[in-house]
């Protein structure tokens, strides 16, 4: 593993299969009845998060407390950064409370790049979404969450998404979740199709690996895995499609649509859903959609990717205490 965690494409298929098989290791954890452990005590996170989150603040705190390590939350509301200090400053202030790891969200792309290679602060720095360009623990547990459906929890350890075909449906041109996700399912083997209006793509599109589609219904008998992004109004500057009930009648996933896909399919989304223009109800609750699921498994990846960049012992599922990193590598 690298010091940092800025972009899934820095990821090697190993450095990914390691993560996956870790948050395995945590994931059975979180099935005890104490949950806590001794692994990163003594050790200061800091969450940076420059832009609102729910899902992503949340599921990294809880990893971080976990861990047992000291949690520190800040957010751009209410500090110093509505009077206008600069991300330089802020990390300065950082370092200077000697922070080990900087967890940030920022709505410039790169940001976490600059923060990791500038020099202003020596802390391992984990990419939490930058603009629309990378969120890479959004990638990870999207991935362990699909092999552990496609796969299997047990028979899955070692393993990538090599033969699996998996569809992104939906606003490609805002979302850094569809190229964190790219990148990291090419990187395990997987084969990926974008289906999107065609206003919705990315200019440069065709060198990124992985196939176009402009007809969601064509795509659905060979998926193995759907995944619906939201429409990012927030981000959108202009009208890219004609109305929301057209978007939906061409690019939304219901109950029709989910019969057509394997039986083994399963349907994705990052979240938050809107329910009723990219996804139905009927779809969103049924028991394909691995919603709940993803999230629970973003505890796990986080947990996962914490250990992995700032060290400590994985503690297994038996009842021993702990056992050294390479017992996971030898799986």
């Amino acid at each position: 593993m690298q010091r940092h965690l800025i972009s899934a494409a820095d990821l090697t298929r190993d450095d990914a299969v390691l993560i996956l098989d870790t948050a395995e290791e945590m994931a059975r954890v979180a099935d005890r009845p104490i949950k806590k452990l001794p692994t990163l005590r003594g050790r200061t996170i800091v969450n940076l998060f420059f832009e609102d989150s729910t899902r992503t603040r949340i599921s990294f705190e809880a990893a971080e407390k976990r861990l047992s390590a000291d949690v520190i939350n800040f957010t751009a509301k209410g500090s110093s950064v509505s009077k206008g200090e600069s991300l330089k400053d802020t990390a300065q202030t950082l370092e200077a409370m000697g922070v080990d790891a900087v967890v940030i969200r920022h709505g410039a792309s790169g940001a976490p790049y600059r923060l990791a290679t500038s020099g202003w602060i020596d802390a391992a720095v984990i990419n939490a979404g930058d603009g629309t360009h990378q969120h890479p623990t959004q990638a990870l547990l999207d991935a362990f969450t699909m092999r552990r459906r496609l796969v299997g929890r047990d028979a899955g350890i070692g393993q990538d998404l090599s033969g699996k075909h998996i569809t992104i449906v939906g606003d490609i041109l805002h979302s850094r979740v569809a190229r964190s996700n790219v990148d990291l399912l090419h990187t395990l083997g997987a084969e990926v199709t974008l289906v999107a209006p065609p206003t919705l793509v990315p200019v440069g599109v065709e060198t990124w690996p992985c196939e176009i589609a402009y007809d969601l219904d064509s795509t659905l008998a060979k998926s193995d895995a759907v995944m619906m992004l939201r429409v990012q109004r927030e981000r959108m500057n202009a009208a890219f499609f004609p109305t929301e009930r057209e978007y939906s009648r061409r690019y939304g996933l219901d109950g029709d649509r989910m019969a057509r896909m394997p039986e083994h399919a399963i349907v994705m989304h990052p979240g938050p859903m809107v329910r009723g223009m990219e996804i139905t109800a009927e779809v969103a609750d049924s028991d394909r959609c691995t919603v709940v699921e993803q999230v629970a498994n973003g505890v796990s990846i986080r947990m996962a990717v914490l250990y992995l960049l700032l060290g400590g012992a994985v503690v297994d599922s038996k009842n021993v205490p702990a056992v050294s990193p390479t017992r996971i590598e030898e799986k």
